[in-house]
Formats: C-alpha cells, structure tokens, sequence
C-alpha cells in the first residue's frame, strides 16, 4: 500500500469508515463484506505501521484521539479527586492533577492535557502549560510527600507555552523548581511518556524513578520542525529533523534515557484506548510493587543516580 509522509494514515480511516457504515444497515445484511474489509484492514495496519520512520511516529503521536491524562484516570483509577489552582495566579488546565486509588493503592496524579475538540484545545492551551500550571503541579508533589504517596505522572506536551505573559510570571524558574523538587521527592515517581515529550515542558514533569515511553510517543528536546527551522531554515526539512533527532521510544530505549517501552495496539494508542489504558496500568502496577520495596533515601538516590547516569560516556576520563 502506498503512502506519503503526511496521509499514511488515510486508508486505514477510510476502511474504519467503510465498516462502520456498513455495520450501521439492518443486522446481518453486510456480515460478510463487514468481516472482509475487517481482514484487509488489519493486514494494511500491519503493513503500514511496520514501516513508519520517525516524522511518521511523530504524527502517531500527535493524534488527536490519542488517550490523554484523564483518560488514563477515567480506565484506570477511581475515587479520583481533582485539585486546582497554584495557590499564587490561577488554575491552568493544561495540566491536571489530583488523587485516586489506583489498584487498592492511594497515589497522585499529574499530567498534561490536550483537550477534545477545539473548545477545549483552546482552553487547555493545546497542553501547552504556563508556570501556574507547573506550579499546581509542584503544589500536588509537596501534597503526595506530605501524606506518603506514590506519584504517577503522564507527559504529553509541545512543549512549555512561549508567551511573553509565561515568561513574566516566571516560566523558567517554575520548570527549574519542579526539577529540584522531583529529584527529591521521598516517595515513588513513575513517568510515562504518553503522546509527545516536548523539552523542558515535558520535563517539568519527567524526573521519576522509572520512566517509560508509549510505543508510538516521542520525547526531545526541540520538535522537528524547529529543529528544521534552526538547522536548515526551513521548516519543510521536519522528516530530516525526525531521523536526526532520534526521538522515538525504541530509539530511547537504546540510549538508556527511558526504562521501557510499552506496546500499543495495532494501528496505535487511538485506535483501542482501553487496552492501551490496560497495558499502561499493568506497567505502573508492577513497578510501583518493585519501587514500594525501597526506603524514602533509596528512592533519592535511585532517581539521584538514574539521571546522573544520562549521557555518560563508557571509558570519558574524570575531570
């Protein structure tokens, strides 16, 4: 099947759209062509998401119907309740936070936002945070050390928001206060990259003990389009960007920046969000059973050591 780099996608949204049309006429009519165009759809996905090179896991990870934080808390957790505001400017709804019971045990959770639907985009700043959303964040972490909790957090971000209004208000210092603070924190921290790591907005929330990676997500620190644009001058230059930056959750995994990848169903993480939630929870379950294992000064450390780690290179004398 051919594709292009931007419409690869396309005729597997067409075959789902074919289906679904036939599945809506009186039951039993199409049964047999419903289950022939279900065959040649999954062997398209298989074909296609075989091949994707690295703008194209971009654009996976993008997807506007990718499952975002309050999805992983709607599958995943119960009891949950939603804090708000940073106690200094205002609530920013690019980044939720909150507690809930996930699997019998109490934890706090804090993640980016999208939105569904351009109503929403727009006020979630298309998970673009501000420092007050940081800041929530930040008030969330004290909160969880406070009352001895384990911290899950799900990253999905362009990145932190540019504006000259986040930039007055102090977006750096924010970004900086949450690395310190998460570096210390005395309980378990669990980072799971879900759609796009954009740079230090992606970071802000991505200092943990363990640290993994959606099958299809990606995590840099410039996207390719402004790498492109640095690099080249010219925007048009993304794919070029993609394949240099090595951004992509296998490519991470080799580079030891991450401690896992977790597989996605066929066709990505929007094409079946409750498995994918499933599949992300099985993960924080184990892991969280390992990390419970560890004293408060062990886990310092152990997040202390993970990062310092970063970049070493084998036999680089000591200066």
């Amino acid at each position: 099947m051919a594709t292009t780099e931007q419409n690869f996608e396309q005729p597997l949204v067409d075959l789902r759209r074919r289906i679904e049309e036939l599945q809506g006429y009186p039951e039993g009519g199409h049964d047999a062509e419903v289950e022939r165009l279900r065959r040649t759809l999954d062997k398209c996905t298989r074909e296609v998401f075989s091949n994707l090179n690295r703008w194209q896991k971009t654009l996976v990870a993008r997807h506007f119907d990718r499952p975002y934080t309050l999805d992983y808390v709607e599958h995943l957790m119960s009891d949950w309740i939603e804090i708000h505001g940073d106690r200094r400017f205002s609530d920013d709804p690019a980044i939720v936070t909150g507690f809930a019971t996930f699997r019998g045990r109490s934890v706090c959770v804090v993640g980016h936002q999208k939105g569904r639907g351009t109503k929403q985009r727009i006020r979630c700043n298309f998970g673009q945070p501000r420092p007050e959303g940081y800041r929530k964040a930040l008030r969330a972490f004290e909160l969880a050390e406070k009352f001895d909790l384990p911290v899950l957090t799900f990253v999905d971000t362009p990145g932190a928001y540019p504006g000259i209004g986040a930039e007055e208000r102090g977006q750096a210092e924010a970004i900086a206060r949450n690395l310190v603070e998460m570096a210390s924190l005395k309980v378990p921290v669990i980072v799971t990259v879900t759609g796009e790591g954009g740079s230090g907005g992606a970071l802000a929330l991505g200092i943990g003990n363990r640290v993994f990676m959606l099958q299809y997500s990606i995590y840099s620190v410039i996207s390719p389009e402004g790498c492109a644009a640095i690099l080249w001058k010219d925007q048009n230059r993304k794919a070029d960007a993609a394949e240099a930056l090595r951004l992509t959750a296998p490519d991470l995994l080799d580079l030891g920046v991450v401690d896992g990848v977790i597989d996605e169903p066929l066709g990505g993480a929007h094409v079946d969000v409750p498995t994918t939630c499933a599949r992300v929870g099985d993960v924080l379950h184990q892991t969280l059973e390992e990390l419970a294992q560890m004293s408060p000064s062990q886990l310092v450390e152990d997040r202390h050591a993970k990062f310092r780690a970063l970049g070493e290179i084998e036999g680089r004398p000591h200066l």
